[in-house]
């Protein structure tokens, strides 16, 4: 065994370093921590909020302030001239001193497990995510933070929310640590004797003090430290809470709103305040309702996170966080009025559109126009949103008319494939590949077999295999006209989906890729074809269902 890498390791050195680091705003900062090893060592790291005047004597003393278990509802009894008095104390005592940090144990009967105080969460407004048991902030525009992590031995909160909270509580954490290291080696093998040391300076207090087993393990000589450091909080007006902290003004981003007479890009700020309206504000400013272009993509960011963005027609939001008014009415841009980009917009969000802005060419569309200018209710033709518009319309009249669903409601797992439908923005074949995914789970995989099945003689029913040839069934054993080109762009649909999205692409790929004309037409207008079939089939599935042929079931 190498002496002066045992030493070492006794000095805890490193422990030590990382445990006085001034941690940065955005790191997070061990609040516990509990790792026996395998016998060699021993590490204990807690915490307590201690208020801001009880500094000096927090470090005068090396022990802790709040052991592990403690901080959580008690009461004393007091005498005053012999007669007992009771008293409640929410942590225990009347100290002052908090825990942070709440060890939970049930004599063994439950799992012992541990929490940050709610105050700290509830100050914060974080989300528990239950399945990797860690906590996030929401900021105003939709951003995500982790700020608690917790391990069964190991807990670790972001150090800006945590000086943020200690700031309005007007106390210091104070991070406890008592850490051993233990060696098979001697005290004198060693050369310990008269090796402790210890320090004291305005934030922390520590010792580390050596010693010897006297027989009682394997191992012979021990060095423990034992000591507090303090974590200082935020000044009041860094606490973003209302009323102490001061609020930023608003930035806002130039856009391109023209091109001069030599082709170079004309921009303008998008803060409201600055841009000329119909009532005679900035009037040499470019007005409010100024078109801005971007490319299609720019709406791609928010189609690949559905579970935090909607598009829809002639609109983007971000939950119930903020929400923008858009043209997206075109087949290769999309337009917004300048002032919405301002008003509507989080700064973030304005980069990313500055990003995909381009120089105008043409206008707004027509049904935009009608929308927004004229103030007249309009439908949008752009096939996705006919799509959308159909499908909600089946969903109703089958339930009217059926009592049931044509087209099974989508789960909570499956919507994003209807959510994201549209016409590609590029000719990526992962783009393609996914919305032909998607729109065969809406389309195909969706159809409710069930219900089809009743119109279906029973002994015929097992020998049928698969949604499209039960629905052809249907059809055929109701006298249903005019279904056969339905029928054969399902299966058309589905042998893609199989070719392409669900399998490695070969022959059959090629074979069906054909019958869509992938090769002699770019992936956008391909897609655009199939959704146009999807449109007419929906249109088709509404006739049938408003009809009295399914009815009889």
């Amino acid at each position: 065994m190498n002496i002066e890498k045992e030493k070492e390791r006794l000095s805890q050195q490193k422990m030590l370093d990382s445990i006085l680091h001034e941690p940065k705003p955005t790191e997070m900062l061990t609040v516990y921590f509990s790792d026996y090893g395998s016998g060699d060592h021993n590490y204990g790291i807690y915490c307590a909020l201690v208020p801001i005047d009880q500094k000096e004597e927090v470090l005068s003393s090396y022990t802790w302030d709040l052991s592990i278990g403690s901080g959580i509802p008690g009461s004393c009894v007091y005498y005053d001239e012999g007669v007992e008095t009771p008293e409640y104390h929410r942590f225990g005592s009347d100290n002052g001193v908090e825990p942070l940090v709440i060890c939970r144990e049930f004599h063994g009967f439950k799992d012992d497990y541990k929490e940050v105080c709610e105050e700290f969460r509830l100050f914060h407004n974080l989300y528990h995510d239950h399945i990797n048991n860690r906590y996030i902030k929401i900021d105003d525009d939709g951003n995500e933070a982790i700020i608690i992590e917790i391990k069964s031995n190991h807990i670790q909160i972001r150090t800006k929310e945590l000086k943020q909270f200690l700031a309005i509580k007007e106390m210091y954490l104070s991070i406890q640590f008592d850490c051993r290291e233990h060696s098979l080696l001697s005290e004198d093998e060693l050369s310990l004797d008269g090796k402790e040391s210890s320090e004291e300076s305005e934030f922390h207090i520590w010792t580390l003090a050596y010693g010897d087993f006297g027989g009682i393990s394997e191992h012979q000589a021990f060095s423990r430290m034992l000591g507090k450091k303090l974590i200082k909080p935020f000044p009041k007006s860094k606490s973003g809470l209302y009323g102490f902290t001061k609020e930023e003004p608003k930035k806002y981003v130039d856009f391109i709103i023209d091109s001069d007479e030599v082709g170079d890009d004309v921009s303008y700020s998008s803060n409201p305040d600055l841009l000329a309206n119909f009532f005679g504000a900035n009037p040499e400013a470019p007005n409010y309702l100024t078109p801005v272009h971007f490319k299609k993509e720019v709406l791609d960011k928010y189609y690949g996170k559905p579970s935090k963005y909607a598009v829809s027609d002639s609109n983007l939001s971000c939950a119930s966080l903020w929400g923008l008014q858009i043209d997206n009415h075109h087949d290769g841009k999309v337009c917004v009025w300048l002032g919405d980009l301002g008003r509507d917009l989080p700064y973030e969000e304005q980069l990313h559109w500055r990003s995909y802005n381009i120089a105008p060419s043409g206008g707004v569309s027509e049904t935009y126009y009608k929308r927004q200018i004229m103030a007249q209710f309009t439908d949008s033709d752009r096939l996705e949103h006919v799509f959308k518009s159909k499908y909600s319309e089946l969903q109703k009249v089958s339930t009217e008319k059926l009592g049931w669903n044509l087209l099974l409601p989508l789960n909570d797992e499956d919507i994003h494939h209807f959510e994201c439908l549209r016409i590609p923005s590029t000719n990526e074949q992962r783009d393609f590949d996914d919305l032909v995914l998607g729109l065969t789970k809406v389309l195909i995989d969706s159809l409710n077999e069930k219900q089809l099945n009743k119109f279906i003689e029973k002994e015929l029913r097992g020998g049928i295999k698969g949604g499209i040839s039960r629905l052809e069934a249907v059809f055929k054993n109701n006298c249903i006209e005019e279904y056969e080109n339905h029928i054969q762009f399902l299966r058309m649909l589905q042998n893609l989906r199989s070719s392409s999205s669900a399998h490695r692409k070969g022959s059959n790929y090629k074979k069906i890729a054909t019958e869509f004309e992938i090769g002699s037409k770019d992936l956008i207008s391909v897609f655009g074809g199939i959704l146009a079939k999807s449109v007419d089939l929906l249109d088709y599935f509404i006739g049938v269902c408003s009809s009295a042929e399914l009815q009889k079931s």
